[in-house]
C-alpha cells in the first residue's frame, strides 16, 4: 500500500521518486493530482498504467512560474491575459507546443497543442524544486470521481503507486476549467473550478461554446 505523508514531511520522498521516473499522488486546490515528470517517458507512463487511462486522452502539464510555461507553449495575447488574471490557480490554457520543448510525447496524445496549468501550494513548490513540469491527471482510475482527500486517493490507487502525499481536503473541490484561444476569441473546452463568467469578465469577451471536433484537451472524455 502507499506511504501517506503530510505535505510538511512529504517534498524530499516525492522529488526522489519523481527523479526516479515514479508517480505521486499530491494536493493541488482543485483535486488530487497523479504526478509524474512530464519529460519522462517512463514517468508519464506510469500515469496512464495506475489510471487505466487510455492514451489518447492527453494530460495537463503543471508548471512553477510563467517562465517554464513560456518555455513549453507559445502564447498569444488573450492566454497570457488569462495567465496573468488566474494562474495560479485552477485554469488549463490549451495553447500551441513550443517546438523541442522536452515534454514526452504521451503527455500531449499526438497533438499539437499542450494544456498547461499553474497550482498553488505544494504542487507549485515541488514543481519549482523539480524543475521540470509535472503531468498530472486526477488522481483516480479513469472512470471513476475524482478524490478530494488523501484517503481517498490511497482507497483507489494505494495498491498502484508508493506515495499519497496529504493536505488534506482540496479547497476548490473539482477539476479545472479549460479553455483555448483561437482566432481572437477563446473557448470553454471544458467547465471547471473558474466560472465561465470570471473569465469573461477578464477577458471582456463571451465565451465560445461546443463546436470541438473529437479530443482536443484532458478531460474531454
Amino acid at each position: 500500500m502507499a506511504e501517506i505523508l503530510s505535505s510538511g514531511e512529504a517534498l524530499e520522498r516525492a522529488l526522489a521518486l519523481l527523479r526516479a521516473g515514479d508517480v505521486v499522488a499530491i494536493p493541488t486546490e482543485t483535486v488530487y493530482g497523479l504526478a509524474g515528470d512530464a519529460t519522462n517517458g517512463i514517468g508519464v507512463a506510469r500515469i496512464f498504467e495506475a489510471k487505466g487511462r487510455p492514451r489518447f486522452n492527453p494530460l495537463i502539464a503543471h508548471v512553477a512560474d510563467m517562465a517554464m510555461a513560456e518555455r513549453l507553449a507559445l502564447f498569444d495575447p488573450l492566454s497570457t491575459k488569462l495567465a496573468l488574471a488566474f494562474w495560479p490557480g485552477p485554469l488549463t490554457l490549451v495553447l500551441p507546443q513550443r517546438p523541442g520543448n522536452g515534454i514526452h510525447p504521451l503527455v500531449t496524445a499526438g497533438l499539437d497543442t499542450i494544456a498547461l496549468r499553474m497550482p498553488k501550494g505544494f504542487g507549485g513548490d515541488l514543481i519549482a524544486r523539480l524543475g521540470r513540469p509535472l503531468a498530472a491527471p486526477s488522481a483516480n482510475s479513469s472512470g471513476r470521481i475524482s478524490a478530494t482527500t488523501a484517503q481517498a486517493v490511497a482507497a483507489d490507487l494505494g495498491a498502484r503507486i508508493k506515495l499519497v502525499v496529504d493536505g488534506g481536503a482540496t479547497p476548490v473541490g473539482l477539476e479545472s476549467t479549460i479553455v483555448k484561444a483561437e482566432e481572437g476569441r477563446v473557448r470553454l473546452l471544458r467547465p471547471g473550478g473558474i466560472a465561465a463568467e470570471e473569465i469573461e469578465a477578464a477577458i471582456g469577451m463571451e465565451l465560445l461554446r461546443g463546436g470541438a471536433a473529437g479530443v482536443e484537451a484532458p478531460g474531454m472524455l
